[in-house]
């Protein structure tokens, strides 16, 4: 055997992929960069704003400073400040003269509607988790393994084809056999290509996921509103008159009707809810933007794919609307390209193909791999 024969023998045994180890489905990637990152952002701000204004809450104690009368006693004081902290009723009177009380209760829930936003955060996650994970993990597991074993299929066929090569008394006749072999699509592997085909006509997998974004959209603008809510009625009312009537004080005498009273944590509360409402605005826009990439077609992974034999999902026009589940398989697989080692590969043999001078030799990774070989370079033109 000569010495470029044994040359193309180790290169083509050095293309072949190994076997996965098994770890593979370990490593699989179910939720997509950015949306991760929203995940990260819209539950766990609330959550640690929150856990540092509790934090203020027991490290300063009262949360409400009243102005108590002169004569009254320390427990006298401390308890006109429960008494208002407890009721929280701002006290006043219209233009005529009549009394209005006005509730500022809100206030003292602000920190667990604040759990109760972060909670509601999580649910769309929780959907995708529970109603998708599961059936897109065995997609995207399958499909893996399948691009990986079409890879390896094609350069065992390059051996094959190498080895009758060479024992070819006639070049001209083998390459008429090869040229009739793609003709009649000896060389396709179908069952990968119909299952990406069968995906186009299916929508569950997209419609949990555009749902998962109205609903992570539908709850950063309750969100919004609900703080701006609080804005405009009560966060302007860091002091309020307080009625202490009531208890213990209701038949003393020298009791006033109402004290004024202020609100130590309003700067905090305020401050909370302007961060808060400020990254949930500047997040809405990439909420939509999420759910708009379903709009077009990620060709990049398919198109380098398309070197493998007969595998032309994209040249047969087959990919028509993208709003499907392919679509969504195909984001997902880009996310988790890592697991995809044919990739690399075939993306390194499409940019030598893209830079050889003479593309029409050159159609799929056989021709490419029998070039390297050290076949014929020139065969009858298509």
């Amino acid at each position: 055997m000569s010495l470029s024969h044994t040359a193309a023998e180790y290169m083509l045994s050095d293309a072949l992929l190994p076997d996965p180890n098994g770890s593979r489905g370990k490593g699989l990637r179910l939720e997509l960069p950015s949306d991760r990152v929203l995940k990260f952002i819209v539950v766990g701000l609330p959550l640690l704003l929150v856990s540092l204004a509790f934090a203020r809450e027991f490290s300063a104690g009262s949360q409400i400073s009243c102005f108590s009368p002169s004569n009254f006693t320390g427990q006298q004081s401390a308890y006109a400040d429960t008494a208002c902290w407890d009721s929280l009723l701002h006290h006043s009177f219209d233009a005529e003269g009549h009394a209005v009380t006005k509730s500022l209760w809100t206030l003292k829930v602000f920190p667990y509607s604040l759990l109760v936003v972060a909670v509601l955060m999580y649910l769309p996650y929780l959907l995708w988790r529970y109603a998708a994970s599961p059936a897109l993990h065995s997609d995207l597991l399958f499909i893996i393994d399948e691009l990986d074993k079409s890879y390896n299929r094609s350069v065992r066929l390059v051996q094959h084809m190498r080895k009758v090569q060479q024992a070819s008394a006639e070049p001209e006749q083998f390459w008429e056999e090869y040229e009739r072999a793609r003709q009649e699509r000896y060389f396709e592997f179908p069952l990968l290509e119909r299952y990406l085909a069968c995906k186009q006509h299916s929508h569950s997998l997209v419609i949990i996921y555009l749902l998962r974004n109205l609903l992570l959209l539908l709850f950063l603008a309750a969100t919004c509103l609900y703080l701006v809510f609080l804005h405009l009625n009560i966060f302007f009312q860091d002091e309020f008159n307080c009625s202490i009537k009531t208890g213990l004080l209701q038949t003393e005498p020298h009791v006033p009707l109402l004290i004024p009273c202020k609100l130590v944590f309003f700067s905090v509360f305020q401050l909370i809810s302007l961060t808060i409402g400020g990254v949930y605005v500047l997040l809405m826009p990439v909420v939509i933007y999420n759910a708009l990439q379903l709009c077009q077609w990620d060709k990049g992974l398919l198109s380098v794919y398309e070197m493998l034999p007969a595998f032309d999902l994209l040249s047969r026009k087959m990919l028509t609307c993208p709003i499907n589940d392919l679509n969504v398989i195909l984001l997902f697989l880009r996310a988790n390209i890592s697991e995809l080692t044919s990739f690399s590969r075939l993306n390194a043999v499409s940019t030598l193909r893209e830079a050889t001078a003479d593309k029409q030799d050159i159609d799929t990774v056989i021709d490419f791999m029998t070039l390297l070989a050290g076949l014929e370079a020139t065969k009858p033109k298509y």
